[in-house]
């Protein structure tokens, strides 16, 4: 009887050690045939009662942290409008302060959103996603009441650009890495659904700030939003978790950190095999210039839409519409992505994405609203929300979700970290430098003002496109495949 435990014991050991061994080496070559080897690494989809409903559950709370956190700060445009009508009156915290200055408290929120990634995610790795996650919300709700006592920009900076996008970057970051590893088959719906919530946040919070700066002032809306939001996210951050197998590997990965005293600052070195090859330099150029562009428009769509005749009320519809247009590509581009391949839905995305901005918005910036193009061009101006709020904020959520089939298992969170790092660091270069091409004192009054600005995000986008067309061709190597 004894002997009959110890085999079996014996055997079931073997069959941990085998699954231990086939997770550490998924992907350790960094290209796509690891692609096998997933179903062992990674939880097989099954609809079984108890794994759908803790991964509804966990979806549900990614849902909650994303609209709670990426939409407050990516609907800093009603700010920046407000920012800017104080810096034309006395005693305000923005007078006399410029356009540029005003962009980089936002720029400043989503640049942080990813720069710190590769910390984050090691916090998550050394410690537990829940603790980062929650420990994220109290920060974001932190520096939006500290920021509500700001006197001078550079208060504002600190609060609300910097420090609110470092606790975003906590929660958001952490719960785009987590949720794909629960899922194979429907990766890219899960994620989609999770990052979906900043396309309704997008929608719900940009004019319930307006109505709340109208009727308490914007100290007050501060200090409301920010307890919300810290409240909301600290909850949810309770059921973000890695999935247990590959838990058991990060364990592994990250013992070794647990026994210095300073491991917290200490980042795991990207693999250079996987940072020298085509494919990551690759997407990883085009990763940088889509966030250099991505921001602007962002920033600067209630701003434009008064250069156009709007009122606040009014421009700050235009966020709401493009958040709403988010919403449903999210979803809808996370399921083409599961039934398409999710290469084939990033690249479509990006051609769309710079279609949008070359085709609708260049030429809508072309005309002030007292032209006799004002109508037509206002037209152009919806036409470029819809699609740009659609197209390039679904790059966020399909290219996550390609780096398991592209890099493997082993690098998936070190690859992740590096890229979601380079994405900040691209907001932060590229868009304070593309708001000095639009002339201080007219951002409010000539949409034409706005023409350069137009044209270089449309380039870069355009730039995008060829890198990610390029990281679709190197994935395939031989012969041809449509499904990448």
């Amino acid at each position: 009887m004894s002997r009959a435990r110890a085999s079996q014991s014996e055997q079931q050991t073997g069959r941990e050690a085998s699954g231990d061994i086939e997770l550490e080496n998924a992907g350790a070559n960094g290209d796509s045939t690891t692609v096998a080897s997933l179903s062992s690494a990674l939880p097989n989809t099954s609809n079984s009662h108890p794994g759908f409903w803790q991964k509804a559950i966990l979806v549900a709370a990614g849902f909650t942290v994303c609209s709670m956190t990426c939409s407050i700060v990516f609907s800093y445009g009603v700010y920046e409008a407000l920012y800017e009508d104080l810096a034309e009156h006395t005693n305000t915290p923005f007078s006399g302060t410029s356009s540029a200055v005003i962009g980089l408290i936002g720029v400043l929120a989503i640049a942080f959103m990813t720069i710190p990634g590769p910390v984050v995610l090691l916090w998550a790795q050394l410690y537990s996603p829940q603790l980062v996650v929650s420990s994220g919300g109290l920060v974001f709700a932190s520096a939006l009441v500290l920021a509500s006592f700001g006197r001078h920009p550079w208060h504002f900076a600190l609060t609300q650009g910097l420090l609110a996008g470092v606790g975003s970057c906590m929660s958001y970051v952490i719960t785009s890495a987590t949720v794909p590893t629960w899922f194979d088959r429907h990766r890219g719906l899960a994620l989609g659904a999770v990052i979906a919530g900043t396309g309704v946040g997008g929608m719900i919070w940009p004019p319930i700030l307006r109505s709340l700066i109208v009727r308490f002032g914007f100290r007050n809306t501060l200090r409301i939003s920010g307890c919300v939001s810290g409240t909301l996210v600290g909850i949810s951050g309770y059921v973000i978790k890695w999935e247990p197998k590959y838990a058991a590997h990060v364990r592994a990965e990250t013992q070794k950190h647990k026994k210095r005293t300073f491991g917290f600052v200490s980042v795991a070195a990207l693999d250079w095999k996987v940072a020298s090859s085509g494919k990551f330099l690759a997407l990883a150029t085009g990763n940088f210039l889509q966030a250099a562009a991505y921001s602007t428009p962002l920033i600067f769509y209630a701003s434009f839409a008064q250069s156009r005749g709007y009122s606040a009320t009014e421009a700050a519809n235009f966020i709401t519409l493009s958040n709403a247009s988010n919403f449903i590509s999210r979803i809808a581009g996370g399921y083409a992505a599961d039934r398409m391949g999710r290469l084939n839905a990033l690249s479509i995305s990006t051609i769309l994405s710079a279609v949008a901005v070359l085709g609708f918005w260049l030429p809508s910036a072309t005309c002030d609203y007292t032209d006799d193009c004002d109508r037509k061009a206002d037209i152009l101006f919806i036409i470029f929300t819809v699609l740009y709020g659609g197209f390039a904020s679904a790059y966020i959520s399909l290219f996550p979700a390609s780096l398991l089939e592209l890099f493997g298992v082993q690098h998936y969170a070190n690859v992740n970290g590096a890229l979601m790092c380079l994405r900040g660091l691209g907001a932060l270069l590229g868009t304070p430098l593309t708001a000095l091409l639009i002339p201080g004192g007219t951002v409010l009054v000539r949409s034409t003002a706005y023409e350069k600005a137009a044209l270089t995000v449309g380039m870069l986008m355009a730039a995008v496109v060829l890198f990610t067309g390029s990281v679709r061709i190197m994935a395939v190597r031989t012969g041809w495949k449509w499904k990448v």
